[in-house]
């Protein structure tokens, strides 16, 4: 079956701007945006509780589970800190975004991460965890990294990721 629009995955440390990004870009585009943080919270896809993190665990086989008919038809902005456990055949596309650590040491501040979880976060990012998680689970061709820092990054990648998914449209319909 051929999809009418692609797939995206937009991943990175918490605070990286992922949750911005997807918002305005669905409703550029019209495609679905997913904060897969808040499905899980909505479903109760939930498996336990981190008490070092303070944090509920994701249950990530019911999470696949729970999205697998909304991705096969296609025109989907997921956006989650993680990727290793999303199919490869999701995505047509991924990208990471990533943060200096001091405009990201601010962002998870203010959100009242401290401690271990702030310390660990922002080390996520020095050792960029997630994107070499990205790089190992999909084809390096699909797996871009994006700068988000200023307002300025944010527009520029919103731009880029319109024209994209324009010409995806146009190359596969």
């Amino acid at each position: 079956m051929m999809l009418r629009k692609p797939n995206l995955l937009l991943t990175g440390t918490p605070g990286v701007g992922k949750t911005t990004l997807g918002k305005e870009l669905a409703e550029r585009t019209g495609l679905t945006y997913i904060n897969v943080g808040d499905l899980a919270k909505d479903g109760e896809l939930f498996e336990g509780y981190d008490e070092e993190y303070e944090c509920p665990i994701l249950d990530e086989d019911r999470v696949v589970d729970e999205l697998e008919d909304k991705m096969s038809e296609g025109g989907v902005i997921l956006d989650y800190h993680g990727c290793d456990f999303f199919p490869e055949r999701w995505f047509h596309i991924v990208f990471v975004l990533r943060t200096d650590n001091s405009f990201l040491y601010d962002r998870l501040e203010s959100r009242g991460y401290k401690g271990k979880k702030l310390q660990d976060n922002i080390q996520c990012e020095i050792f960029q965890t997630i994107y070499e998680e990205a790089a190992e689970s999909y084809r390096q061709e699909i797996v871009h990294q994006l700068p988000s820092n200023t307002p300025e990054d944010l527009e520029r990648n919103l731009d880029q990721i319109t024209q994209w998914i324009q010409q995806w449209i146009n190359d596969n319909n």
